[in-house]
């Protein structure tokens, strides 16, 4: 009789302290990945701000006479596919990742144009609406990549607690995905150089 109760004992206390470890692990995953979709919000933030200030920028060199409206179609087209190209920051699957990265690539890209075209126009360049434009853009696409490089941290953190051992099992039961991080477009390092700098 008295084993029995010691073996019950046991069993319970084995049960509690799995328990207990199933609930801290998994609200730890939770945690870590809550950190990684509210910085989700904040690259997507940043890529707003940059929309934003673009849509004004496009404004300002409409004005100019004679502006390759080319370039500025592409810009234009170029913003409405980055805007158009959102991603749920639960379901950050490769392939969507890929299509978000493009479709601002794309942006980026027409926005380089565009700065290369202004060259030409010195009404422009001394245009001191387009140049606080020029600097607050400048500063958005540093803003830009430290709120990438802080997502890919706590993604990235997030993906490897939950490939270890013995995290995976919870992480297997309760469906926790791993979440796609940024990784540089290819051909990014012979990416065209912005010039902001008009002088």
């Amino acid at each position: 009789m008295k084993k029995g109760i010691i073996a019950i004992i046991v069993v319970i206390a084995l049960a509690a302290i799995i328990g207990m470890w199933y609930v801290n692990t998994n609200n730890l995953l939770v945690d870590m990945k809550g950190q990684a979709t509210k910085q989700w919000a904040n690259v997507e933030s940043s890529y707003q701000r940059r929309s934003d200030l673009i849509g004004n920028l496009v404004k300002t060199v409409q004005g100019a006479a004679d502006f390759e409206r080319g370039t500025l179609t592409d810009v234009i087209e170029a913003r409405a596919k980055a805007t158009s190209t959102s991603i749920d920051a639960n379901n950050l699957t490769p392939e969507k990742m890929a299509a978000f990265q493009d479709a601002q690539s794309g942006l980026t890209g027409a926005l380089s144009k565009l700065m290369v075209v202004v060259e030409r126009y010195p009404e422009l360049k001394a245009n001191q609406n387009f140049l606080d434009l020029q600097s607050q853009l400048e500063g958005t696409e540093n803003r830009i990549n430290v709120e990438r490089n802080r997502f890919n941290e706590l993604a990235g953190d997030y993906n490897i607690k939950i490939a270890q051992i013995p995290t995976n099992f919870i992480a297997g039961i309760a469906n926790f995905e791993p979440m796609s991080l940024f990784s540089s477009n290819a051909g990014a390092e012979d990416a065209p150089d912005v010039n902001f700098d008009f002088e």
